[in-house]
C-alpha cells in the first residue's frame, strides 16, 4: 500500500493510493497517519477497508502533498553508512553505526520549499532511505525480529549545513536540524510492496545534473541490523523515522564543493518509493 497525506501544512488529510491510481480518502478510518494510527492497527484497518471497497474516492485537485507521516516522535539518523560516502568525506569507515538525532520539526512535504539558513555557505544534499517504525522496538533479540517492526519506507532528504555540522559543534545536530531540512515522501510504502530494503536504487540530481546514484545493498549496516542495534539503546516507537544514510556524491565530497544556493532545484528518487523535488530559497 501507498499511504500519503494531502492538504495545507497542519491540515493534511490521510489518503491511500491504490494500484488503479485513484486516491482514496482515509478520513473515515483515522484522523491522521501518525504513531497512534500505527500502534492501533491502522494499516490493517486500511487494508481491510480497501479490499472491501469501503473507501470513498478523494478529489486531490490543488492539494499539496505533505509528509506521509505526521510529525514523528523522533528522527534517528545514521551517518557514514555507505563506504563510498565515508571515503569521499575523508572519514574512516565506522565499526559501529554513527547515530545522531534530527529535530522532528524539520520534516516537511516532498515538494515543499527548503530554506537555506541565514549565514549558511555550505548547505548540502543527501538522498536517504527512510524507515518508518510501526511497532514498538525495545531490546529486540535479533535482527530477524527487526523488520516486523517496520510500517513502511519512504524517500528522505537529509539536508545538511556542513559548517554548522562539522565546525560549530562536536555533535552534528546544529547542521541537521535547521527548519525544512527533512523533506519526506511522497508516500509511505508498506514492506509487502517494497520487498527487501537492501534492493533499492537511490538517485539525486541538482539542477538536472546527477550527483548521487547509489544502491541500498551498499549500506555498511543494513536496515534490519540498524533497527536491532538502535533498540538496544533507545525505544523506537510507532511513527518514529530512521534515516539510514546516504551514498557518495554529496557536495562536501565533490571537486569545488558545489553547495546549494537559492534557486537551486533538487530531484530525488528511490526505486518503488516515488520522487521528490525541492527548490531552495534563502531563509
Amino acid at each position: 500500500m501507498k499511504l500519503l497525506r494531502l492538504g495545507d501544512p497542519g491540515r493534511e488529510r490521510p489518503a491511500l493510493l491504490p494500484d488503479h491510481g485513484r486516491f482514496l480518502d482515509l478520513a473515515g478510518l483515522t484522523a491522521d497517519i501518525d504513531g497512534a494510527f500505527f500502534a492501533s492497527g491502522g494499516l490493517e484497518r486500511v487494508r481491510a477497508a480497501a479490499e472491501a471497497g469501503e473507501l470513498p474516492e478523494l478529489d486531490t485537485a490543488g492539494l499539496r502533498t505533505g509528509a506521509p507521516v505526521a510529525r514523528p516522535g523522533k528522527v534517528v539518523c545514521i551517518g557514514l553508512n555507505y563506504r563510498d560516502h565515508a571515503t569521499e568525506t575523508g572519514a574512516a569507515v565506522p565499526e559501529r553505526p554513527v547515530v545522531f538525532m534530527k529535530d522532528p520539526g524539520t520534516v516537511v512535504g516532498p515538494y515543499d520549499e527548503v530554506l537555506i539558513p541565514r549565514g549558511s555557505t555550505r548547505t548540502d544534499w543527501e538522498v536517504e532511505l527512510a524507515v518508518v517504525i510501526g511497532a514498538r522496538a525495545h531490546y529486540l533479540d535479533s535482527a530477524e525480529q527487526a523488520l516486523d517492526c517496520v510500517a513502511g519506507y519512504a524517500v528522505s532528504h537529509d539536508v545538511s549545513e556542513r559548517e554548522f555540522q562539522l565546525d560549530f559543534s562536536p555533535q552534528w545536530d546544529l547542521g541537521k536540524s535547521c527548519e525544512t531540512f527533512n523533506p519526506l515522501g511522497p508516500w509511505l510504502v508498506t514492506p509487502d510492496e517494497v520487498g527487501p530494503p537492501q534492493s533499492l536504487g537511490l538517485r539525486l540530481a541538482v539542477n538536472g545534473e546527477v550527483r548521487q546514484d547509489g544502491h541500498s545493498k551498499d549500506m555498511i549496516f543494513p536496515v534490519a541490523y540498524l533497527i536491532h542495534y538502535l533498540s538496544q539503546y533507545m525505544v523506537l516507537e510507532p511513527g518514529d523515522v530512521i534515516n539510514t544514510g546516504t551514498p557518495a556524491g554529496v557536495a562536501l565530497g565533490l571537486p569545488g564543493q558545489p553547495y546549494l544556493r537559492p534557486g537551486d532545484t533538487v530531484d530525488l528518487s528511490i526505486d518503488g518509493l516515488g520522487s521528490q523535488r525541492q527548490t531552495f530559497a534563502a531563509a
